[in-house]
């Protein structure tokens, strides 16, 4: 597994890298993620089998971070994003 989608507790998803040990992008909607921003699903099927059967819960990203490629600083910057609800747009990390 290269990575995993979560839903943030702010109702959107994000994806963390198993290989980078942190989040590379967040607050994507639903159309976000099925319209393949993050480059890996190969179809708007897989990603919907995804989200149906493999969503990961968000505490998840927080017990596997690890500050190699991003610093805890800017973690905690990304913490605080994917709590406010206003966030509307995603972001690639």
């Amino acid at each position: 597994m290269s990575g995993f989608i979560a839903k943030q507790p702010n109702g959107l998803y994000c994806r963390f890298s198993t290989a980078v040990d942190c989040p590379t992008h967040i607050n994507m909607t639903k159309e976000d993620y099925l319209n393949n921003v993050t480059g890996t699903v190969s179809s708007r099927e897989e990603g919907g089998e995804v989200l149906k059967n493999y969503l990961f819960p968000f505490e998840e990203i927080v017990e596997r971070f690890v500050p190699n490629n991003m610093t805890e600083s800017a973690f905690e910057e990304v913490i605080q994003k994917v709590n406010d609800s206003e966030q509307t747009e995603y972001e690639v990390i």
